[in-house]
């Protein structure tokens, strides 16, 4: 039995693994590499041949776990995919988006280049086309949380858990039989927080033979600033009392819809001024209504909301942006308002557009609510960059910027080490992913201080035999 390392190691996107066992492949994730430095990994072959692959499960969907999967099927990937009914709800937005992104992209760069006398803007391509995602989306199998699925003949069997990190994220519990032996191995996907707004809180496990388990924030602890539903109040209050806008770069999936949770409530308790909302994102708008769809997956809260009569993801004030017209209308509005916009690492979409026409604004602010990847744009203006580039061109960073780190979609140190606690001593090794190799090293040595687990922090595409643990 083997386990492929193919992305997301010792740093954070890409994530990607395959497993080996009985002759038969089964791939976890395929996800996008978004960090600059690796991005050139995207137009890579997969090392694991696609069409050896016999299966494929999905933690959720968020593109640095599912936003590859359209290059793969173009390579010769074809196999079922399983992922969560609310994941199999997303994946399509999710992946149809992303190729409208990467579309409009070579749109972009083609007419820079033209303009700066480049290379010829015939060269520059999309990584995949909306062409791919229609080839894709008829792979897709939703299943339930907790039951079991039989793959490959029976030699691997996986249940989705929840994760806590998103709508449909999961964790993977994987049996695998081989040699007349089974194992598990428990793959974490990103592991949320505890006592989140509107999903539930991620579920722990007491025996497996190998975790797989991220290690985004392994070497630091999320800060306590207060609430993070009045922090988000202040610096609000602060800025359109100067006279600023307040953009927010946001995930479309979670980060955006727990925005709208909290801002509903700031507004309906007069806690904020009344200004304009816009959510400028045609996927979060999308993603929104699949919330809806999906309410069996709300955490109790949120259902003693909905039961008081109240609403969780709409309030006065609220515009939902979803075509191009609509997202260059705020530009020509004058007076202070609130924009989220996606993406949330500023790598891509129209945040990008609103970053430029505010960043030098210094009554305005550029709040950040989640984790901010190495080289990527939103790294550059969150660890106080003085100038940053856009769109090809160098822009001053005036605005305030501000990091809300209570609206993190990962658990911290202290949550990570809780949840690899409950295995007791069961794991013959526990390998960390999905994180820098600096919070990796760190939380690999609490992790054996404390817990007496091996740990290993697998190099990208190394291959692992696990026989050698037994």
């Amino acid at each position: 039995m083997k386990i492929h390392f193919l992305g997301a190691n010792q740093q954070v996107t890409g994530s990607c693994y395959c497993v080996e066992a009985a002759g038969h492949r089964l791939l976890v994730d395929c996800g996008l590499y978004q960090e600059r430095p690796f991005v050139s990994r995207n137009w890579e072959d997969l090392p694991v041949e696609p069409t050896s692959i016999d299966a494929m499960v999905l933690t959720h969907v968020h593109i640095d776990h599912i936003g590859l999967l359209p290059r793969r099927v173009a390579e010769g990937l074809d196999v079922p995919i399983y992922m969560t009914q609310p994941s199999a709800s997303l994946a399509e937005i999710m992946l149809r988006d992303s190729a409208r992104i990467q579309e409009e992209d070579v749109a972009q760069k083609r007419k820079r280049h033209k303009r700066d006398n480049h290379k010829s803007p015939h060269d520059v391509k999309p990584l995949y086309t909306e062409e791919d995602v229609e080839r894709t989306l008829p792979m897709i199998r939703g299943v339930t949380y907790n039951k079991t699925t039989s793959l490959c003949d029976g030699v691997f069997q996986v249940t989705f858990k929840e994760a806590g990190h998103i709508l449909g994220s999961a964790m993977l519990e994987i049996v695998v039989r081989e040699n007349n032996k089974t194992q598990i191995i428990v793959f974490s996907g990103d592991i949320g927080q505890c006592d989140k707004p509107i999903i539930r809180d991620p579920a722990t496990f007491e025996h497996a033979e190998f975790v797989v388990m991220e290690s985004t924030y392994g070497d630091r602890n999320h800060a306590s600033h207060g609430d993070g539903e009045q922090q988000l109040g202040n610096i609000i209050k602060q800025t359109v009392l100067r006279g600023g806008n307040v953009v927010i770069p946001t995930f479309a999936v979670e980060r955006a819809q727990e925005l709208t949770y909290y801002l509903s409530r700031l507004v309906q308790s007069g806690s904020i001024p009344q200004v304009p909302v816009f959510l400028d994102s045609p996927m979060a708008v999308d993603v929104t209504q699949v919330f809806q769809q999906h309410r069996d997956c709300f955490d109790q809260d949120a259902w003693n909301m909905i039961i008081e009569g109240k609403s969780i993801l709409d309030f006065p004030g609220m515009h939902l942006c979803r075509s191009r017209e609509e997202s260059m209308q705020i530009n020509a509005f004058k007076e202070p308002c609130v924009i989220m916009s996606t993406s949330g690492m500023c790598t891509a979409g129209r945040i990008k557009f609103h970053l430029k026409r505010n960043i030098s604004n210094k009554k305005a602010a550029i709040v950040f609510v989640g984790y901010q990847a190495y080289g990527t744009l939103g790294r550059q203006i969150s660890q106080g960059d003085e100038s940053v580039r856009i769109h090809g061109r160098h822009y001053d960073v005036r605005a305030e910027v501000v990091r809300l780190s209570g609206f993190s979609g990962h658990t911290d140190q202290n949550g990570l080490l809780d949840w690899i606690s409950h295995f007791g001593n069961s794991p013959q090794q526990v390998f960390l992913t999905h994180g820098d190799l600096d919070a990796a090293e760190t939380l690999s040595k609490l992790i054996t201080q404390r817990c007496g687990l091996g740990v290993t922090i697998p190099e990208f595409h190394q291959t692992v035999d696990l026989d050698t643990y037994s």
